[in-house]
């Protein structure tokens, strides 16, 4: 018996359960067939759900799908409308748990895992295939049913373009395409677990998962963590740029912020990142125009982070590399009250930065990551991507057939590329690392203040 006839006859079986019994949820479908049956209008997969020929098609990428295709005594196709159908649940259901012996399909999908354990089936349980089919709250298909309302919504648009709203599988990075440190790695293992555990954390009268606040030089990966943090505990990304809140309107720049929190408990769980939180979240009084819109801004941010409705769910993420001048009432406890510096790489994780750009790369025999690794101090996870790129430019303005990139194009590369962190930014951050390992608060720090 072949696995795609096992296909079918599963999406048949699951179509038909689905079906019969009415508590069960979207939520219970496995992700194809959820995503294929999928209603944007109705945020949700439609009872009763029929099953065709065209579906199996496209369901599977197979062609010519008929009667012959599924030779099963249990299964029928209509000559008429092209559906397809189990005749007889109870002898398909039979069929099918002998032919999934190991229970490998039935363990991952909770429609049958239902059925078999009302059965008493062994090896059959709901709650566990449940925690291997990700909710339909993380699913691209309804994150794109909120943002269709979103969008009909007064200023819908215009609020779009501020807070822009992922699901899990539109993120590429992942946590193991970064070089952290060990306290680094740590912090961020916490917050997923946070996210994935979330269920206990309630039980035991914990609703706020956490606010976290990265602070590091520009180009160390702050925004891709924060990416790579939501895709792994499988929770929604809405990314907001701070400076990009600020409207010439009165009110609205306030608005932004409800809206933003507003949005983030609707598509729960999410992860929220705020890139460049200085920007609304500065020391008050040192704006000097007679609006004091930052200040109002701060407020709004304030309150929310604050607010009487519990952020259920949410897990607020910002980043900044001017932490002298944020307002210390952002810091305090119950807000930004974990700090994660995401510094410089060293030696070490510089030549593991050069190893991951340059893994599918063809590289001549004379090149050194060691030695590159070595004369790059002061050059952030940013830099090193971009003289990896900049050394294949050089060798394919050179020769467009070149089948591998030579050490002399890392060495002009390098020339063009400077790094990020000069003696005197390496100085300020040491400062902000010292602060951060001694567990104070990071203070106003004159040397640069400006510095983006």
């Amino acid at each position: 018996m072949s696995d795609r006839t096992l296909d079918i006859v599963e999406l048949l079986l699951t179509a038909q359960i689905y079906n019969k019994y009415p508590e069960m949820d979207v939520s219970d479908l496995p992700k194809d067939i959820r995503k294929y049956y999928w209603s944007r209008d109705h945020k949700t997969v439609p009872k009763p759900i029929r099953v065709t020929v065209t579906d199996i098609e496209k369901i599977f990428d197979v062609e010519n799908i008929n009667k012959r295709s599924i030779s099963l005594p249990f299964v029928t196709v209509d000559d008429m409308d092209f559906s397809a159908k189990i005749t007889a649940l109870e002898v398909g259901a039979e069929w099918f748990q002998k032919k999934d012996e190991n229970r490998d399909r039935i363990s991952h999908n909770p429609v049958l895992a239902f059925f078999y354990e009302k059965k008493k089936t062994e090896g059959a349980d709901y709650s566990t295939a449940k925690t291997k089919v990700r909710p339909k709250e993380v699913d691209r298909e309804w994150i794109e049913s909120l943002i269709a309302e979103i969008e009909k919504e007064d200023g819908g648009p215009e609020m779009l373009k501020l807070a822009q709203i992922s699901a899990p599988e539109d993120i590429r990075q992942t946590m193991k395409d970064f070089v952290l440190t060990h306290e680094q790695e740590e912090e961020t293992k916490k917050i997923v677990k946070a996210i994935k555990y979330r269920d206990y954390l309630k039980h035991i009268g914990l609703y706020d998962v956490g606010k976290i606040l990265m602070v590091g030089p520009p180009g160390t990966g702050k925004t891709l963590i924060a990416q790579a943090v939501a895709r792994e505990s499988n929770a929604n990304f809405i990314s907001v740029k701070g400076p990009e809140m600020f409207s010439k309107w009165l009110g609205e720049s306030e608005k932004a912020i409800r809206e933003t929190f507003k949005k983030a408990r609707q598509v729960s769980p999410c992860v929220v990142f705020f890139d460049e939180i200085d920007s609304i979240a500065a020391m008050q009084g040192m704006e000097s125009t007679d609006s004091r819109t930052s200040e109002r801004v701060l407020n709004q941010l304030l309150t929310e982070m604050d607010g009487l409705e519990t952020l259920k769910d949410v897990v607020i993420i910002a980043a900044t590399n001017r932490p002298n001048l944020l307002d210390p009432a952002i810091l305090r406890p119950g807000r930004f009250d974990r700090l994660v510096y995401v510094g410089a790489p060293d030696r070490k994780g510089r030549l593991r930065i050069f190893k991951i750009h340059t893994q599918n790369t063809p590289l001549a025999d004379d090149v050194d990551l060691e030695n590159l690794a070595s004369i790059t101090e002061g050059y952030v996870g940013a830099d090193i991507e971009a003289v990896c790129r900049e050394a294949v430019m050089f060798a394919l303005r050179e020769n467009f057939d070149t089948e591998a990139i030579e050490m002399r194009h890392f060495r002009e590369a390098l020339k063009k590329v400077k790094p990020t962190i000069t003696e005197n930014i390496a100085q300020f951050y040491e400062k902000i690392e010292e602060q951060f390992k001694g567990g104070q608060r990071p203070v106003e720090t004159a040397g640069l203040v400006g510095y983006r």
